[in-house]
């Protein structure tokens, strides 16, 4: 896992910042590199701190050009892993070491090639009341759409990592598919230096607030993606709308189209914003199609 480490001209907090824990989300892998580009060609920007840049952690997928590696485990399940486990735990163990040393934590994500995300950055509703207030500021300083709390139950993440160890931290999500969006990578270099600005690491020009919505949601299975109204056939999905779309409790979200020519219409469980939408046609049955979240 190739790794950066920059020091500032003076003392101060220690920030990670990883992408490619899944090796088919590129616009996070970029955003990492063009960080890297930044603060390496010119020490003295980083005024006070450390800044730890994770480009790809999880090398091996990124490799064969998909979400896991060769043992199908995903490494937002795998997490603390094993140094001495299978090829997606060692990466996970990595992880979760830089995790502990840091003072605050951001994991760069988009929907990889099967899912479009709407931009969000999430955090953990951690029991820790001074670690919650750092992670909502932080989400708040990325300046996307969508800030978005979850449940503190969910294991194997990174952030669940990060939780255990007292660590602020939050992810963020946007777009997806086989491509680099620079809306997506400029969205997040913005983000990352407004926090950097926070923590006085750094001085940045202030943007514009583009934050929307504010929603904190500690239902057991909120954060959780995949469990979200899964395909009730295997087939072809043609979505009816997108993401960043109000939608209403039973208007559709979609179609499912089988081979055998039969059709399943998804429907909106409740009124709210379409923050994930199915990017990959073919889908198989139980596989999640969308996310509605009540804003």
């Amino acid at each position: 896992m190739e790794t950066s480490v920059i020091h500032g001209q003076q003392s101060g907090p220690h920030l990670l910042v990883s992408a490619g824990v899944h090796g088919d989300e590129f616009e996070p892998i970029r955003t990492v590199q063009v960080l890297a580009q930044t603060f390496e060609g010119n020490h003295e920007r980083l005024q006070a701190g450390t800044l730890t840049l994770v480009p790809c952690v999880n090398e091996r997928a990124f490799q064969l050009g998909q979400r896991c590696a060769e043992d199908g485990m995903d490494l937002a399940r795998t997490c603390p892993g094993q140094s001495d486990g299978s090829v997606t735990e060692q990466a996970a163990a990595e992880l979760s070491e830089l995790i502990r040393s840091a003072d605050y934590y951001i994991d760069l994500h988009t929907g990889g090639v099967a899912y479009e995300l709407f931009p969000l950055a999430g955090y953990m509703l951690h029991s820790d009341r001074q670690v919650l207030d750092s992670q909502r500021k932080m989400a708040q300083a990325m300046n996307l759409p969508l800030v978005w709390g979850t449940s503190s139950q969910l294991e194997g993440r990174s952030l669940s990592v990060a939780r255990d160890a007292g660590v602020p931290a939050i992810y963020c999500e946007h777009g997806g598919g086989s491509q680099v969006r620079t809306n997506a990578v400029n969205d997040y270099l913005t983000g990352v230096l407004r926090i950097m600005s926070q923590l006085g690491m750094a001085r940045e020009s202030p943007a514009a607030p583009s934050v929307r919505w504010n929603v904190e949601d500690d239902r057991p299975e909120s954060g959780h993606l995949q469990v979200c109204n899964p395909s009730p056939l295997t087939g072809v999905f043609e979505p009816a709308t997108r993401t960043g779309e109000i939608i209403r409790r039973g208007e559709a979200l979609g179609t499912v189209y089988s081979l055998a020519n039969t059709s399943a219409a998804v429907l909106s469980p409740c009124d709210g914003l379409v923050v994930m939408m199915r990017a990959f046609p073919r889908v198989l049955e139980g596989e999640a199609l969308a996310l509605v979240l009540p804003v």
